[in-house]
């Protein structure tokens, strides 16, 4: 067996030589029937590996090694089964790429697209799908029951900022001392903040008493 013969081999080393040569150079003591294909940046040859080898996420254009494929156009019309040769011709008449969108079907199928604009749509559906997927964080806007209207406008403009960045505000309002007497202050407080940020927020949760504080939470608007 290759492996008894690959043990027999004496231990080696190529301290002067790139990776990709390292590899070369151990494979050269390899039996002549041995794949000679590597494993892009690893010394691991891939006669180790059971003949495997890495498969892009689309086959594209000469990398598609079926003999017959059925192919459709750049505008979905069905062209039918032909050879990979006549499949290749077609697209490069049309200027385009053919790729291989459906490479367990029986034949593949393969499509006529501009690939450079497909990756780059795909790579843009990906993004916005992430922004969509954004974790929803609640930040806190402390209020003071005799807050002056230009200090409650800039604390207004930081939720607002929060609130378009689709993250949910938590305004509290603690009263101090006697201030408990002046409840009616601390909930015209919480109205005019309210009021504030309306235009890109809604209340969630209505401005309601938890301890010493009055607590309100404000949502990003659904578009």
């Amino acid at each position: 067996m290759f492996y008894d013969t690959l043990s027999k081999q004496p231990s080696r080393s190529y301290p002067l030589l790139t990776p990709r040569a390292q590899a070369q150079a151990v494979n050269s003591t390899a039996p002549e029937n041995t794949s000679e294909f590597w494993r892009a940046g690893t010394l691991v040859p891939l006669f180790c590996l059971g003949g495997a080898k890495a498969i892009k996420e689309n086959q594209v254009n000469e990398e598609i090694r079926d003999k017959e494929v059925r192919v459709v156009d750049f505008d979905g019309t069905q062209l039918g089964i032909m050879s990979i040769e006549q499949a290749i011709q077609l697209s490069n008449d049309r200027k385009l790429d053919l790729v291989n969108v459906a490479p367990t079907a029986t034949p593949p199928v393969c499509r006529i697209m501009d690939y450079g604009k497909y990756r780059y749509d795909q790579q843009k559906k990906e993004k916005e799908a992430r922004k969509r997927q954004k974790t929803i964080e609640v930040k806190e806007i402390r209020l003071s029951t005799f807050i002056e209207d230009h200090d409650l406008m800039v604390k207004a403009n930081n939720a607002i900022k929060f609130l378009k960045e689709g993250d949910k505000v938590k305004v509290s309002l603690r009263f101090r001392g006697r201030e408990k007497d002046r409840v009616e202050a601390g909930q015209t407080v919480m109205a005019k903040f309210g009021e504030a940020v309306s235009t890109v927020g809604s209340i969630e949760k209505p401005a309601t008493f938890e301890g010493r504080s009055l607590i309100m939470i404000v949502a990003p608007k659904n578009d």
